[in-house]
Formats: structure tokens, C-alpha cells, sequence
């Protein structure tokens, strides 16, 4: 309501109520008018009845909410279903247009305001998390491997003799289709054992970077977040060898936005050497579905190149989800929940570190990786190979997401390349473990409840290998007594023959 309509509705309504309702309705707009002008996540977080307000405003100027509307095209942002475009707050249009997926739709205002403004709180978050320097960023509505291809093909503009991508190996399925959907041949450097810990292994990276060629290689792909025991790549030392051999420097984030770790090493990486491009996941970080994903940089015009690259207009859901959910937490409620999530790690790695010594097994020392934990599995995996699938498998049954039972020796085919002992992020680590991470929006409830699973998980594994034991003891002592039964008959039957030779011939 404007006010000539407020002033018509004194004309029913006592004036003073009237105007008090204006104040209340000023009250919503001067946050939104803060965002506007801002573009900053605000320090706390809206309420519901703003939200929907902001949304609802910025819906009608898209032309499919236009009142008098004729749409003769293709597309007129027509929906069959009313609870389709109630589920979208009608935010049909999408975003951007054929030729960049950061463009203005002309008819479709409110949904371009969105992603500008979804852009650059985002841009906000990342600074607040501890890349203080990351110059542009924009959400694409892809997850985390193929927007991680879309910087790839981007690059291949720029570097047309390249051929491969050097890759620190981590063993995740879509980090390595990645760069083969991009049409580049991995080059996978193996992971150096130091303590527990699997680390980047640096003289093979240079080593490779000599003997192909700066020129053929498109870029150094590294990676932060992932599963323990391996650690975040050493992106500062990697982000040199970039810088001094001029190659491209992309980094996997998907889940390290939410660790100050993480973020700590970008920052550095690109303070003392060469950081191009990290991709991070919305889901993982923020807590909305999946679908989403954020690409970051340095450099402004490369990160604008890259949105270039999308084809086509894109759908507006992660964008709008991430928005409203960065307008309802603020900036304080993200910042407590990356703060709980430090202290869940803790409480996880403590409740983990005793529950591992109560069974002769430990956990691992992984200090270089801030979310994820491993506990070995020594004693499953000494007494039965499938004792710790088996053991997964209870967890999954037992409504526990997320461990992962890594057994040894596993063998996985991706795109082509064999992987020895897949999901350990090397051929032949010296044990089996379990993981679990402490991932931003976790409980300490989830803890308490992971950990009694657990431990009822591995009492009745426990169980299982004593009857089988007992059974394999008794097998051996039913053998020896029925091997001294016969030795025995044997004895009697020998000395009845020897008997007889020894008595005298009867006359």
C-alpha cells in the first residue's frame, strides 16, 4: 500500500490506527530498503511476514504476475499447477538470459533483482567466512560437479593446447567426472602417508607439471574439504607452483565454506600464489536442497566470463532458497551456527576417541582436517573381510546417514581409471576405519545418538565373532577327542596282535 491508500483508508478506519498500521508497514520496508541499497546479509535475521512481503513485492514485477498481461511467446511463464507456482512464490521467468546467466530479464524484473541480490549477499557470506579478498561470485542452480565442468570449459578458451588436469587424488565419484564430462584427461597424483594422515604430495605435483608441459595443462584442480584420513590439499604451496609455472589454479570447496580452516587456506593461497576459481555447495553449507552451487574468485572478469558460459536461462530455486534462508538466519545466525559446528567437532571427536578405546580400536590423528573424523577398524577387518561392510550396512539399516565403513582393498572403476583401495584416497592404507563428520546444523543429540548406535553396532559384531569362535573352538575339540578315540582302538587292536605272537604254540 502506497500513501494515497492509507489516506483512503483513514476515510473508514480511525486515522490512528490507520497510521500506526503504516508505521508497522515502514518498519518492514526500511529492512528491505537496507538490503537494496547494501547488498549485505543483514546482522539478524528477518521475520517471516518480511520475508513474504519482499517476495511477494519483487514476484509482481515479473510479467507473468502482471494484471493485464497478453503473452504471445514460448515462454510467458505459464503454470498448469497453482500449488507449482505457490511452491515458487511465482517466480516463473528463472534467471538470466540465452547468453549469460548473470543477465537482466526485461520481463521478468523481480526475479533478476533477486539474483543480483542473492549474488551479492553470498559474495557478503564468503568474506564473513574468510576469503576477505574473493572479488565476484555468482550461485549457478548446478551442484558441485558440474559447476566445477563449467569453469573447466571455461577455461579450455583460454589455454587451447591444454590437455590435462592435475589432480591430488580424493576418492569422490563426481570431483573426477568433472574434468572427464569437460573432455580433459585426469592426471592422478597419489596422496603421501604422513602419520595417519594422507597429504598432498608436492615433488610429484611439480615433477608432472615439468614433464607435460605448463602449456598442455588446463589447470592444478585441488581440494579442501573431505573425508578423513585424508586432508585438505596444500593449497598455499600448490597456489605457488601455479603462480610460477602461470597454470590455473581451481579449487573443490564444496563443504569447506562452513570451516574456517578451509576458507583460511584460499585466502592464503591466493595472498601468496594463484587461486582462479573455488566452487562450494549450497546444500552442504547453507542447508537448502540440493541443486545449487556457488563459484568464487579473484578475479571479477573471470568469474563474469564463467557465468557467460552457462547456456541458456537457469532455474531460480537455489537461488531463492539460499536467499531467504541467508535473510532468516543474519549474519549472527549464520556465524553461531558455523560456531556450533566447531564445538560439535569437538564433542564428536571426544565421544568418537573413547567409544574406539573401549573396543582396542582409536581414532585416527587427523588434525589438518577440521569436519571429518575416521576410527579404525582394526579388529573387524582382522577377523572377517566383510565384517566391516557388514558393519555400514547395520549403521544404514539403523537409520544412521552419513559413516562411511572403508574396508580394504577396494577396487572402483571411474570413467575408465581404476582406483585401488577406492574410498581410502590411496592404494593401500595400512587399516580400515569408519568416518563421520561434524557438518554445520549438526546436535549434540545427533552425536549422542550416532555414538550409542555405534557401540551397539559393534557389541553385536563382537558377539557374532565369539559364537563363531566358540563354534570353530568346539570343531577343533570334538576332532582331537574322536583323533584319540581312534588312536586309542588302534593301540588295543595292536596289543591284542602282539599278544597272540607272544603266546606259545599250542601242543
Amino acid at each position: 500500500m502506497n500513501p494515497e491508500s492509507f489516506a483512503a483508508g483513514e476515510r473508514r478506519v480511525s486515522a490512528a490506527y490507520v497510521r500506526q498500521g503504516c508505521e508497522a508497514r515502514r518498519a518492514h520496508e526500511h529492512l528491505i530498503q537496507l538490503l537494496l541499497e547494501q547488498g549485505k546479509c543483514p546482522e539478524d535475521g528477518w521475520d517471516d511476514s518480511t520475508l513474504e512481503l519482499f517476495l511477494h513485492e519483487l514476484a509482481i514485477m515479473d510479467s507473468n504476475n502482471f494484471l493485464g498481461n497478453c503473452g504471445v511467446g514460448e515462454r510467458e511463464g505459464r503454470v498448469a499447477s497453482a500449488l507449482v507456482a505457490r511452491r515458487h512464490y511465482r517466480f516463473i521467468h528463472g534467471i538470466g538470459r540465452s547468453g549469460d546467466i548473470s543477465a537482466v530479464q526485461p520481463k521478468a524484473a523481480g526475479s533478476s533483482l533477486l539474483n543480483k541480490i542473492t549474488n551479492s549477499l553470498v559474495l557478503n557470506v564468503i568474506k564473513l567466512a574468510g576469503v576477505h579478498s574473493v572479488a565476484n561470485c555468482f550461485v549457478v542452480p548446478m551442484a558441485t560437479g558440474m559447476s566445477l565442468t563449467l569453469c573447466f570449459l571455461t577455461l579450455r578458451h583460454k589455454r587451447p593446447k591444454a590437455k590435462y588436469i592435475i589432480w591430488p587424488r580424493i576418492d569422490q565419484k563426481s570431483c573426477f567426472k568433472s574434468m572427464v564430462t569437460a573432455g580433459f584427461k585426469p592426471v592422478v597424483i597419489e596422496n603421501v602417508l604422513e602419520g595417519d594422515e594422507l597429504r598432498t604430495d608436492l615433488n610429484a605435483v611439480e615433477a608432472k607439471v615439468q614433464e607435460l608441459g605448463p602449456d598442455r595443462i588446463l589447470c592444478i584442480h585441488s581440494t579442501t574439504s573431505c573425508f578423513a584420513p585424508r586432508v585438505p590439499d596444500r593449497l598455499e604451496e600448490l597456489a605457488v607452483i601455479c603462480a610460477n609455472y602461470d597454470i590455473p589454479h581451481v579449487v573443490n570447496n564444496a563443504y569447506g565454506l562452513q570451516s574456517s580452516k578451509c576458507m583460511h587456506l584460499i585466502q592464503q593461497g591466493a595472498r601468496v600464489g594463484r587461486i582462479d576459481v573455488f566452487v562450494q555447495s549450497l546444500d552442504k553449507n547453507f542447508m537448502v536442497p540440493v541443486g545449487g552451487a556457488i563459484i568464487a574468485g579473484f578475479n571479477e572478469s573471470f568469474i563474469q566470463e564463467i557465468s557467460k558460459m552457462y547456456p541458456g536461462r537457469a532455474s531460480a530455486s537455489p537461488s531463492l532458497d539460499v536467499l531467504i534462508t541467508l535473510l532468516s538466519l543474519g549474519c549472527n545466525g549464520y556465524k553461531k551456527l558455523l560456531k556450533e559446528r566447531k564445538e560439535m567437532f569437538v564433542y564428536l571427536s571426544t565421544q568418537l576417541k573413547k567409544l574406539a578405546e573401549t573396543y582396542d580400536e582409536r581414532l585416527l590423528q587427523t588434525p589438518h582436517n577440521p569436519i571429518s573424523l575416521a576410527m579404525t577398524l582394526r579388529t573387524l577387518d582382522g577377523h572377517h573381510e566383510k565384517a566391516v561392510t557388514q558393519l555400514g550396512s547395520m549403521l544404514f539399516t539403523r537409520q544412521v546417514s552419513g559413516a562411511r565403513a572403508v574396508p580394504l582393498g577396494s577396487v572402483q572403476t571411474v570413467s575408465g581409471h581404476t582406483f585401488q583401495g577406492f574410498m581410502s584416497h590411496t592404494d593401500n592404507y595400512p587399516c580400515a576405519y569408519l568416518n563421520a563428520a561434524a557438518a554445520i546444523g549438526m546436535k549434540t543429540q545427533d552425536v549422542d545418538l550416532f555414538i550409542k548406535r555405534l557401540e551397539k553396532c559393534l557389541n553385536t559384531i563382537r558377539k557374532e565373532q565369539q559364537k563363531a569362535n566358540v563354534v570353530v573352538v568346539s570343531g577343533v575339540d570334538d576332532c582331537n577327542r574322536a583323533r584319540d578315540v581312534d588312536i586309542e582302538e588302534m593301540a588295543l587292536k595292536l596289543d591284542s596282535v602282539l599278544g597272540d605272537k607272544d603266546q606259545p604254540p599250542s601242543s
